[in-house]
């Protein structure tokens, strides 16, 4: 439960943050108050390097002032550097004892460092200030589980519901801890009590999948509500295996296989995947691919000592002595007390003709059979599941078998050797429980656009691009190389839609210098247009988004028709909105401003693609898709080898219920080099 309190609960101490510190009106001259607002924004944008810059300048300036500390702490919070948080937090609280926010992040801080005790002192210390916290009891009934101090942790739990009647993942949390003590029905009555307030609850389903399975023995009821919990999580390969394993044990191996083949699709490095396929087609007979998936098993993990058995098995089932001799002296070379591997060598060497050296390797079986539940543990490394769906050593009744008196023989059939070394594999639920404050209107630092289903990002001017092995140097554009070759800015200007994040002291610093150089040349010069441009063009590298605009209104005050800077300050502006910013006062009057700087754009420059696709971005996320088509359409009309229009037309065009018309756009994107694209079409099929 480490990772839920430690990085699901950013998104809260995010807004936590945005309500400390409302935005302010910007200004050349960095002040605290612009450091600790600017500072806010790069948290947003995840440039935590960037924001501890300035949470840093303002504690040189302030030090006394609490909040610099704070958000600093989470700033390294989101940066793994849990020490460091909480000594910052610590700081922030010996400043002002009363910021009950503090004492959570440094809760979080020393949950994830293991010292657990002192979180629950941090929560318990928060909730002295608070009313009411649905989040400090849930983390803290979390950190007493992790202490396995059960009792104490069902205590915090029932105040949590007491509370808060009607959170539904409190009921799964205090499921979880019923099953700790062995209670499946009270565990089972919180399940459905949880499924009443939100039936679209994964864990809830897989708790009750799990009761089923070693509870009751019920595969069908464990089948179905793992079908549940993949209708709310279709991309986790976990339950496909795990719904495969109780399909074979409900006699549906086509269902079964299916559910193979999809999770890796999902996941092709799936080991428990790819060798739970590889016994199903063992079993019937599809020999060939069989191997095929121990191989690549063996490629990902070469010690899968279980799947070099089975390919050696294989081998041998196909005479190929040679590739099964050496699977089977490799094994030996691990385990050479291993008794199958000396009863499958003999009849190798008897299908060779060395009759001599197969009764020799036959009695070393039998001698080392003797003791072979020890050496069957030692092969398998860790109980696991055979393919009747009981552990390995026990009967159907449960009962465990009595081994004492059976020969050795009899422990080397080609049914008992199969058995121990062919046995399903399940994993365990990737799946946490979903904490409150999953925020879904922040971007989460972990966000990976190719499991997503979501626009290409906007194209903007930058100092930095991030060439790819696809895409090796930035977009042209005639009105970039118009500007730089002014020779007025300090750094040379480019285009990109990577969200390029300074990580660098050096890089961060360079930019502030650049700002003070446009502060004293505009000081003593007369103002141009390109001066406020380039300055503008160093505060949006450091996500000062409002100071940007504003330079860029004098900008086009001074030259009205600018084209680019029309640009710039159309994509500032719409930066700034999603950092909660906005200029124009609410949300569509700040769209009106956006497109109408995109249009004034193309105006005067009528082949700028770049503005439309921007456009149609615009349009697109504010659900007018049809409007978003045509300017699509019009920036593919200008530059039909810009991918990333082709992929955005694709997605308005699947929005539209153009299926069709999605697909051919998106084809065409993948040709063009957006990799997204092919899993977009994988997914719509």
């Amino acid at each position: 439960m480490r990772g839920l309190v430690g990085i699901r609960h950013i998104a809260s101490l995010l807004l936590i943050a945005a309500a400390l510190l409302p935005p302010g009106k910007a200004s050349a001259q960095i002040n605290a108050e612009q450091v600790l607002r600017v500072g806010q924004n790069a948290l947003y944008f995840e440039d935590y390097m960037l924001a501890i810059q300035y949470f840093n300048q303002a504690i040189t300036a302030k030090p006394y002032l609490a909040q610099p500390y704070f958000m600093r702490a989470i700033a390294k919070l989101n940066l793994e550097d849990y020490l460091g948080a909480e000594e910052d937090a610590s700081a922030a609280i010996e400043r002002n004892p009363f910021i009950a926010d503090a004492y959570e992040v440094r809760g979080v801080a020393r949950q994830n460092r293991g010292l657990l005790r002192g979180a629950v002192a941090d929560y318990d210390a928060a909730l002295k200030l608070v009313a009411k916290s649905r989040g400090l009891l849930f983390n803290k009934a979390l950190a007493q589980q992790e202490l396995n101090e059960i009792d104490s942790a069902m205590v915090s739990m029932n105040t949590l519901l007491e509370q808060f009647p009607g959170f539904e993942n409190g009921y799964v949390g205090r499921a979880r801890l019923y099953l700790e003590k062995g209670d499946t029905v009270a565990a089972l009555a919180d399940v459905d009590k949880a499924l009443s307030i939100n039936h679209n609850l994964a864990n809830a389903y897989l708790i009750r999948a799990d009761v089923a399975i070693n509870g009751r023995r019920d595969y069908e009821q464990a089948h179905n509500d793992i079908s549940e919990a993949i209708k709310l999580q279709p991309r986790e390969a976990g339950l496909y295996i795990n719904r495969a394993f109780l399909r074979y044990n409900l006699d549906d191996y086509f269902g079964a296989m299916a559910d193979y083949d999809y999770a890796l699709q999902l996941d092709p490095l799936n080991e428990a995947a790819l060798f739970n396929r590889g016994l199903l087609r063992m079993e019937v007979r599809d020999l060939d691919n069989a191997i095929s998936d121990f191989s690549r098993a063996l490629e990902i993990d070469p010690k899968d000592y279980r799947s070099l058995y089975n390919r050696a098995y294989l081998y041998s089932e196909k005479r190929d002595v040679a590739h099964a001799m050496a699977d089977v002296d490799s094994l030996l070379v691990a385990f050479p007390e291993l008794p199958e591997a000396y009863y499958m060598r003999s009849n190798l060497n008897r299908m060779a003709g060395k009759m001599g050296q197969a009764e020799r390797d036959y009695n070393r079986a039998l001698s080392l059979a003797k003791n072979l539940p020890s050496q069957a543990d030692i092969a398998q490394e860790a109980t696991r599941h055979d393919a009747s769906g009981t552990p390995s050593g026990t009967k159907k009744d449960g009962k465990k078998e009595d081994t004492s008196e059976r020969s050795a023989e009899e422990n080397l059939t080609p049914e008992k050797v199969a058995q121990r070394f062919a046995a399903l594999r399940t994993i365990d639920s990737p799946i946490e429980m979903e904490e409150e404050y999953n925020n879904k209107n922040i971007r989460g630092r972990v966000q990976d656009r190719s499991r997503r289903i979501e626009l290409e990002p906007l194209f903007a001017l930058s100092y930095y691009t991030a060439p790819t092995e696809l895409r090796q140097s930035a977009y042209y554009l005639k009105e970039i190389d118009d500007v730089n070759a002014t020779r007025v800015l300090r750094y040379m200007v480019q285009l990109t839609n990577d969200d390029i994040s300074l990580d660098d002291e050096d890089k961060i610093n360079r930019h502030f210098r650049s700002i003070e150089y446009f502060n004293s040349y505009l000081a003593t010069h007369t103002p141009r247009a390109i001066d406020y441009f380039g300055r503008a063009m160093d505060f949006a590298m450091l996500r000062d988004y409002a100071a940007a605009v504003e330079d860029l209104n004098r900008a086009l005050e001074l030259t009205s028709d600018f084209a680019l800077g029309y640009f710039a300050r159309a994509t500032a502006r719409y930066k700034a909105m999603q950092a909660g910013e906005g200029t124009a006062g609410n949300r569509q009057a700040e769209v009106r401003a956006i497109i109408s700087d995109y249009d004034k754009a193309v105006e005067l420059s009528p082949r700028m693609a770049f503005a439309h696709y921007n456009k149609g971005n615009v349009l697109a996320e504010m659900g007018d898709y049809t409007s978003a088509l045509r300017a699509y359409n019009k920036a593919i009309e200008l530059k039909p080898d810009l991918g990333e229009a082709y992929y955005n037309r694709g997605y308005v065009y699947f929005q539209l219920g153009n299926r069709d018309k999605g697909v051919e756009n998106l084809s065409k994107a993948g040709e063009l080099g957006v990799v997204p694209s092919y899993n977009l079409i994988k997914r719509m099929h």
